[in-house]
């Protein structure tokens, strides 16, 4: 039987990651106060693990300025969309295991 928590994905394993991940795969691209209204999180903690989606190759930045104002936002690359949706669908897959005795 293969393993069945074999595609579930490190980089996603803290909530906020999770969170972040989650709310770029439903929007075209969310700016940084966004993210950090939507999640509750500090300015600190969500430049954190944005960095470290961002060097898993999952996160991709963009800087811009608005009316002269910096604005950061943020979107998912091809890989980030499929390696999360492995990581979801292996979640699935372990909540939907019946207990099977060996």
């Amino acid at each position: 039987m293969k393993n069945i928590i074999s595609n579930i994905n490190k980089a996603f394993d803290h909530r906020v990651r999770l969170g972040i991940m989650s709310v770029l795969m439903v929007n075209e691209y969310a700016d940084f106060t966004s993210l950090k209204q939507l999640l509750g999180v500090t300015d600190g903690n969500i430049a954190s693990h944005i960095k470290a989606l961002e060097k898993e190759g999952y996160v991709r930045v963009e800087k811009s300025f608005i009316d002269r104002k910096p604005n950061t936002r943020y979107s998912t690359t091809k890989a980030g969309r499929k390696d999360f949706q492995k990581h979801i669908n292996a979640i699935e897959n372990l909540l939907n295991q019946k207990n099977q005795k060996p």
